[in-house]
């Protein structure tokens, strides 16, 4: 068997915003290279969180091999750290099977953290979770995160107080380790592997379409079955609004509206906008990667831009495999 080197082969990220279309890209390049894919996505890892995650249907999924799929129970969490051990592992392990790793997705703390490193945090203490989450719960997390301004200052100052999963985490580390988490992220970044990456970015040219998709994607979920989705998972006595599961968009405001905070037409608006508003700040991180390939994710090509795009790296890294 031909000795491996893709060492220096560039890993293809797929990114975008949401609804901008990489699922379908990167099936396409399923149908001309021998690819697995790394799901990119801080939301798909939940089970029974299926349709307003847009996660990819059992076809899909049989079309090609998907990872970090379905990882996680919604009342668990998962951290970018964890993402970037795992991540990096299957990169190294879809290499030695003779296959291309492809990174899809749109969760932008996750692919930052892969490419950039994160600092060495102390383990989740799940006893002190709690307490911190009974705390807020009796409080309010502007409470919680007005503690943290006490042991704190420099990361609650860029913190929003209602950011209960970072405040939490910042409060945690504290209590664990009697030192503030900006001390910790001070320290030099520590990356998963050494590896290049090269980001196809597919961004819309008008961002009113892709608002637009946003909407027609969102009535979509609705038509299938999201509310029911989301009330399954409200019997759950184990989970709570304040989960990160939970927090996702679309699960958020549906969530709302089974409390009878406000009716379905109300919470669609807000899901959609919630949506929006998420597209923009991912639109915004990979705007700032100055060498990424941007193709507009509103033409009606998408695919076959970026089989152009990705082909020489693609074609290089199956000779560095001797599969040319």
């Amino acid at each position: 068997m031909p000795t491996q080197d893709t060492r220096h082969q560039a890993i293809i990220c797929i990114a975008g915003p949401t609804a901008s279309g990489k699922s379908a890209s990167v099936l396409a390049i399923a149908q001309r290279w021998p690819i697995e894919i790394i799901n990119v996505d801080s939301a798909t890892i939940y089970k029974s969180m299926d349709i307003g995650t847009a996660k990819p249907s059992k076809e899909e999924q049989a079309q090609t091999p998907q990872h970090l799929l379905d990882i996680r129970d919604p009342a668990q969490t998962y951290s970018a750290a964890e993402f970037t051990r795992d991540a990096a592992k299957l990169i190294k392990a879809i290499q030695a099977r003779g296959r291309i790793p492809i990174l899809a997705g749109g969760t932008m703390m996750y692919y930052k953290a892969l490419r950039e490193g994160l600092n060495e945090l102390p383990a989740a203490c799940d006893e002190i979770r709690q307490e911190l989450e009974n705390f807020a719960r009796q409080h309010g997390w502007p409470a919680l995160h007005a503690e943290l301004a006490k042991v704190d200052p420099a990361t609650a100052a860029r913190l929003a107080p209602n950011d209960s999963q970072r405040v939490q985490r910042a409060m945690e580390i504290y209590r664990i380790s009697g030192k503030p988490m900006s001390v910790f992220l001070a320290q030099p970044a520590e990356k998963a592997g050494d590896f290049l990456y090269q980001t196809i970015s597919l961004e819309p040219a008008n961002r009113l379409d892709l608002h637009e998709r946003i909407a027609a994607r969102f009535d979509q979920m609705l038509e299938k079955g999201f509310v029911e989705e989301v009330r399954q998972l409200k019997l759950r006595p184990d989970l709570h609004a304040d989960l990160p599961s939970i927090r996702c968009v679309g699960y958020r405001q549906i969530w709302a509206h089974l409390n009878g905070d406000y009716d379905l037409p109300e919470a669609r608006e807000k899901a959609i906008a919630a949506t929006r508003q998420l597209a923009k700040r991912q639109i915004t991180w990979l705007r700032a990667q100055p060498e990424r390939i941007r193709i507009d994710c509103m033409a009606h090509n998408v695919a076959e831009q970026v089989i152009d795009a990705i082909a020489h790296d693609m074609d290089a890294t199956m000779l560095a495999m001797g599969q040319q």
